[in-house]
């Protein structure tokens, strides 16, 4: 689809549809209260476009990936939002300048297909393609080596990672349907298990039983694990 539908939460009713005739790769809300009429998706047509629901139009464009965008992240008490891309870069922008202010890309980078901010807002820690999650302090984007979890197996596929509501462990999928989980401090393996038939595309915390987490696949179900 070329287009994002924003719909009623209680019914699916479709309400709104926003479109550039491009395919969109993600979206994000801007989290702040006074701007939750406001969201920004990155595009494959290398842009990231910023959309106010009330009118339906476009306020902003980005325009500085030289490929398609596949990751949007507010960071910074949301002044600020973190882009990754099929170009192998990061990129930071502040929110409605459409100039990124730092730009990470070096020989040694890989495609981050996926990101995920941890719940202090201090990390953020990036599915790379060559089969780790690296880790960057939000505060000046800045790469913290000590922190490199390895083990899954995700080259060619969008894995989702996410933190633990503690913030003490990390989680994965990968690309044979098991789901990884690292403990932070030591970023060594804590388990590891075999969730689905098939990539292991998704994994989450529950944010209200934190003891619990939510997987899916591509062998199309949902788990949950306890």
């Amino acid at each position: 689809s070329s287009g994002i539908n924003a719909e009623y939460g209680e019914t699916g009713e479709c309400v709104s549809k926003f479109t550039t005739h491009k395919i969109p790769y993600c979206v994000q809300f801007n989290p702040e209260p006074s701007k939750q009429h406001l969201f920004i998706s990155g595009m494959a047509d290398k842009k990231i476009v910023g959309w106010d629901t009330r009118t339906g139009n476009i306020i902003q464009e980005y325009d500085r990936h030289l490929g398609p965008v596949n990751t949007v992240t507010f960071i910074e008490r949301n002044i600020s939002f973190v882009s990754t891309s099929d170009d192998k870069s990061i990129r930071v922008w502040d929110w409605d300048i459409p100039v990124d202010r730092k730009h990470l890309a070096d020989p040694g980078m890989h495609s981050i297909p996926s990101c995920t901010i941890s719940p202090t807002g201090k990390w953020l820690a990036c599915q790379s393609m060559d089969n780790k999650i690296t880790v960057f302090a939000t505060q000046k984007l800045r790469l913290n080596r000590k922190k490199e979890f390895k083990g899954h197996m995700v080259a060619g596929y969008a894995c989702q990672c996410n933190f633990s509501p503690d913030s003490a462990y990390l989680v994965s999928g990968d690309a044979d349907g098991r789901c990884f989980i690292w403990d932070w401090k030591t970023t060594k393996v804590y388990k590891r298990f075999k969730a689905h038939e098939g990539v292991c595309i998704g994994c989450v915390w529950l944010p209200h039983e934190t003891s619990k987490l939510v997987t899916c696949g591509w062998d199309g179900k949902i788990k949950l694990w306890d």
